[in-house]
């Protein structure tokens, strides 16, 4: 069992998955510093030179003691948070679209095999086979 699993787990498909994995993280986080610090401020720009990311809906505002120590905290749809995510979504998606495209281009180009010769049909056959059992 230990050579069975030594033999999947050194296999070239998991090798490749956890490239793969360790690569999507490197590339989430690229994607995610560039949204944040390049995107969303030409955004935030364009609506007024607000931090886009602290937009939200307040539902009920936080509650604070005579200490300042908040007792219930704000809750609010931080929609603004969200459409950062969605456009990490879409630089993603695009990023990959790019990455398969250009692998896609590097891949050789099958020919396509050629056709076998074509041979008697099938009744054919059967009219042969007839022949034979009749002889």
């Amino acid at each position: 069992m230990i050579k069975e699993f030594r033999e999947f787990i050194t296999g070239g498909n998991v090798i490749e998955f956890a490239v793969a994995v360790i690569m999507a993280g490197a590339i989430g986080g690229v994607v995610k510093g560039f949204v944040s610090n390049i995107v969303m401020p030409v955004v935030g720009y364009f609506t007024g030179g607000q931090d886009f990311s602290e937009k939200k809906i307040i539902l009920t505002e936080a509650v604070v003691d005579a200490t300042g120590k908040v007792t219930t905290p704000e809750n609010a749809i931080m929609w603004g948070s969200w459409v950062n995510t969605i456009v990490n979504l879409l630089i993603v998606g695009l990023v990959m679209f790019i990455i398969v495209k250009a692998y896609n281009k590097t891949k050789k180009k099958e020919e396509p095999a050629p056709e076998a010769p074509k041979g008697p049909s099938q009744e054919e056959l059967l009219a042969e086979i007839r022949d034979l059992l009749k002889k």
